[in-house]
């Protein structure tokens, strides 16, 4: 058998196909077999030579999308025109626009119905995550566009509401509830001193939360 003289292009066509059978039909009822089908090209065997599992596919999307996110954060952080404040705000911007990370948190959010699955996340959501917000607040504190005496604070705040408190899987809630739901942690927000929320990038959070709600509704109809 020749070897593959591109072993990543064939890794990424094959997760390219699993995250949009994984979009379209849920991660539970796409197997292996539907990636070689919608491949047509590659075996199960060249499909298990890459990935060991279907699990193993669905960690390497989720690694791929937190290095992405990590480079996006280092390119803003790069940037010279934009102070602490308008970096929070640009990678916010940056994360709620990233149509491929909304499909795969659509995908991973059954997932958290798992208590071990939940209390990880939980987890890295209040120690981890934080510090992907933390600099930037700091930053801001240091420039003077951002006055909280809370920036670890207020880091936890954002990892944890944004991340928990916003899922509609977990606080189900229409559309204008989520916008009025974001005004809240704003207000939270702007009271410590972090006023990162303007209208705009509310309007942006309530559509993008209300989507997700949206898949997680028609995943239980479909899938439950």
């Amino acid at each position: 058998m020749a070897r593959n003289a591109h072993p990543e292009v064939t890794e990424r066509r094959i997760l390219e196909a699993a995250r949009d059978l994984f979009t379209e039909k849920g991660y539970e009822h796409t197997t292996i077999q539907n990636i070689v089908d919608r491949l047509g090209d590659l075996s199960k065997g060249a499909i298990y030579h890459h990935f060991k599992s279907k699990e193993a596919i669905l960690d390497r999307l989720n690694s791929a999308d937190w290095d992405n996110s990590q480079s996006e954060r280092d390119r803003i952080m790069a940037r010279t025109d934009l102070n602490g404040l308008e970096r929070l705000r640009a990678l916010f911007v940056m994360a709620l626009g990233d149509e491929e990370h909304r499909q795969l948190s659509e995908v991973t959010l059954p997932f958290l119905d798992d208590p071990k699955m939940l209390f990880a996340n939980l987890r890295f959501w209040a120690t981890d995550l934080p510090d992907h917000w933390l600099p930037i607040i700091e930053e801001g504190v240091r420039d003077g566009s951002i006055s909280t005496r809370y920036p670890r604070e207020a880091a936890e705040l954002i990892a944890l509401l944004t991340n928990y408190w916003l899922l509609p899987m977990f606080y189900p809630a229409s559309r204008d509830e989520l916008r009025h739901r974001t005004e809240c942690l704003a207000t939270m927000l702007d009271a410590i001193g972090v006023p990162v929320f303007d209208a705009r990038l509310i309007d942006q959070t309530a559509d993008f939360y209300a989507r997700l709600g949206t898949a997680s509704a028609e995943s239980g109809e479909k899938y439950h």
